[in-house]
């Protein structure tokens, strides 16, 4: 296959960094001639330090026709294409955000500590409307609230949501304690589309399957109906070669921890690990064509990713 590979943007998280150190950034990462470009240093210092990767580092991403949207744990950031920051927005109900997508004027973004997943409107330059996610005995159940109001969830983070996809067919989310990719439908009911691996990252309908990172097996995954697929093992290196081991005493902090995914086309996608890297991989021939390792520090994980607009 000889297809143009393509230019990616990614965001990295660190787990185990202290105050004044690095805890991420954003990356433009050209595949045909390897080069990276590190467009943000993230080492704010109002940045939370109880547990795991929480408020450190740079989440999701999406793009306007004239700007670049990035998600930190409790802000949303609007950026030039030159990176340069020309908005920023806050919520009480967004915190711990992972991933966020696009629908015309809507963003969606998955409010992980809330168990929720918020709207924001991209004419109104506000956050509009809100879906808390919670379980009658086997039965899922979304209750819609108003983001601007005292009138929203409690802080319990009980499924983790970490991905939320919006297309023509509709809206679909997973966490990861749901153990399924559920889908919303208009009139607000909750329904599985699949069962899915616990701990796994950006599962997505996909050709007529699902896509995901099962993180807890190291490979991108891709099912179709069919029960055919393909399972690639994420890049590997040599125990002598990762720098900062043990550092994270919850083990979090490890190599292989897939996360990040996005779809270059109806063949390829782009998937990211950890010490973050990024690579290419062929679902057709289930193979990787190429990677990029931004660095060999096992705390620096890729969280988002997509494709940079080939208009810029």
């Amino acid at each position: 296959m000889t297809a143009q590979l393509p230019k990616l943007i990614a965001t990295s998280v660190v787990r185990g960094s202290q105050k004044g150190q690095s805890h991420g950034g954003v990356y433009l990462i050209d595949f045909e001639t390897q080069r990276v470009e590190q467009k943000i240093d993230w080492n704010t210092g109002d940045i939370d330090f109880t547990g795991r990767g929480w408020d450190r580092g740079l989440r999701g991403i999406e793009f306007t026709d004239d700007a670049v949207w990035i998600a930190a744990s409790d802000e949303l950031f609007c950026y030039t294409p030159e990176f340069e920051l020309i908005g920023a927005y806050r919520n009480e109900y967004l915190r711990h955000c992972h991933e966020i997508c696009r629908r015309d004027h809507l963003l969606f973004l998955t409010s992980t500590g809330f168990d929720s997943i918020l709207v924001f409107d991209l004419l109104q330059k506000d956050f509009t409307w809100g879906l808390y996610l919670s379980k009658n005995g086997k039965e899922w159940v979304a209750q819609r609230f108003d983001p601007r109001s005292r009138g929203g969830p409690a802080f319990v983070n009980s499924y983790h949501l970490n991905m939320v996809r919006v297309d023509a067919n509709g809206v679909s989310f997973s966490g990861l304690n749901t153990q399924a990719l559920l889908a919303l439908s208009a009139d607000m009911t909750v329904s599985e589309i699949c069962n899915l691996p616990r701990g796994c990252h950006n599962a997505m309908p996909f050709n007529e399957g699902i896509l995901l990172n099962d993180t807890g097996s190291d490979v991108v995954r891709y099912v179709s109906r069919n029960g055919g697929g393909v399972a690639v093992p994420v890049p590997m290196f040599p125990t002598e070669e990762l720098e900062f081991q043990g550092v994270d005493d919850s083990r979090i902090a490890r190599q292989g921890f897939g996360r990040g995914l996005c779809v270059i086309n109806e063949r390829l996608v782009a998937a990211g690990s950890s010490p973050s890297t990024i690579a290419i991989i062929d679902l057709v021939e289930g193979k990787r064509l190429s990677a990029v390792n931004l660095t060999m520090d096992i705390r620096n994980a890729i969280h988002g990713l997509e494709c940079w607009p080939l208009h810029w």
